[in-house]
């Protein structure tokens, strides 16, 4: 995989984009949270057509950066003290260090307690929430994969080959050219619907690739009310 950055002209503004060459046949367009553009492309794409892409699509790309750019700046990162407010499923709960002879984390009425024997030491607590962070991630999304198949009429024709949770930096899923859906461990501090509507949009790459007017009338179909899905989790996890 290789990156670079270039830049097109669109009317007075300049368009700035990362393009990452991978293996695959596709050229696809993504704007991420941060605003930023990113085009991934096979690795024998010539620059000339992926300017032109990106020229073509440039309306739609500004239309999105305008759309994350109302949430920006983003909460800064957690630093895992005590009394520092977490998000879990939609719903705020403050972090509780306590002493404790068995490592562990639990939600217990409004808190997250970490149980731990170095209550003073901040990256064991980060360890043991994003442990639990993890484990929890996994359980829920396998439980609402199966719950979003059954918007589509043949649910099996959508089923991803396997399901990947990692703490990614901008994207909350994607689906690998060899439909393998991989979700942000982020996803599982977001609203339930919220999480729905990442792991449809992601189900519909199976049939669709690209973002193009195919794409999101299938969207559209099988769930109809994603744009508000879509803005209350980027204003949630702003």
């Amino acid at each position: 995989m290789t990156t670079a950055r270039h830049s097109v002209q669109y009317g007075e503004h300049r368009i700035d984009f990362t393009i990452v060459r991978r293996e695959r046949t596709t050229l696809e367009i993504a704007v991420e949270p941060d605003a930023c553009v990113v085009v991934a492309a096979p690795k024998d794409a010539p620059l000339e057509a992926i300017e032109e892409k990106v020229r073509k699509r440039a309306a739609w790309i500004r239309r999105q950066q305008r759309y994350f750019i109302q949430f920006l700046p983003r909460t800064p990162d957690r630093q895992y003290v005590a009394g520092e407010t977490h998000l879990y499923l939609g719903r705020q709960y403050r972090l509780k260090v306590v002493p404790h002879a068995q490592a562990g984390v639990k939600l217990l009425r409004g808190f997250i307690v970490v149980q731990t024997h170095r209550p003073e030491r901040t990256e064991v607590t980060r360890e043991l929430v994003e442990h639990w962070y993890r484990q929890r991630a996994h359980a829920k999304f396998v439980e609402r994969l199966e719950v979003n198949l059954l918007r589509f009429p043949a649910p099996e024709d959508f089923r991803p080959k396997g399901l990947i949770v990692r703490q990614l930096r901008q994207r909350w899923g994607s689906m690998s050219p060899a439909s393998r859906l991989l979700l942000n461990r982020r996803l599982i501090e977001a609203p339930m619907d919220a999480i729905d509507y990442v792991i449809t949009h992601e189900l519909c790459h199976i049939a669709v690739p690209h973002h193009g007017p195919e794409f999101f009338e299938l969207l559209d179909r099988v769930l109809p009310d994603w744009p508000k899905r879509k803005h209350r989790l980027e204003q949630r996890m702003a």
